[in-house]
């Protein structure tokens, strides 16, 4: 397989970034604005206001590649906190602690801050790089 989409990955890796970035934004949304969802946030000065925060501004950098490294370590930080305080408690598998998500986010946030933007990203334009 990696003979016929090996040519892609720079492309393959930009989506992959835009969709995990997309999705991200996504539950900062639904904690900070209530969308999408029932309409119900959480208080903003509290600890889901603050990953609501670090997940919509973070999600946003990650989606269109801006400090998108910087972005993506917090974001695993963040997920790596989820998973410990949140889900662990529960017992350690994430399968059964409902915590696969959150240690899914996590490396995949920690190989984007390892990797960079990549094309199609603001900083591959500041950088003046190729686009892809």
């Amino acid at each position: 397989m990696e003979k016929y989409l090996g040519k892609y990955s720079p492309q393959l890796y930009a989506i992959l970034r835009i969709v995990a970035g997309g999705m991200f934004t996504m539950h900062g949304s639904q904690k900070l604005l209530g969308w999408p969802g029932d309409g119900n946030t959480v208080e903003l000065v509290s600890l889901m206001g603050f990953a609501g925060i670090i997940e919509l501004v973070g999600g946003l950098m990650i989606l269109f590649g801006f400090f998108a490294s910087w972005a993506a370590f917090i974001a695993s930080g963040e997920m790596a906190v989820a998973f410990f305080k949140a889900h662990a408690p529960q017992g350690w598998n994430p399968v059964m602690n409902e915590g696969e998500t959150a240690v899914l986010y996590c490396f995949l946030f920690l190989y984007i801050a390892a990797h960079g933007a990549g094309i199609w990203s603001v900083d591959a334009a500041r950088k003046g790089e190729h686009r892809g």
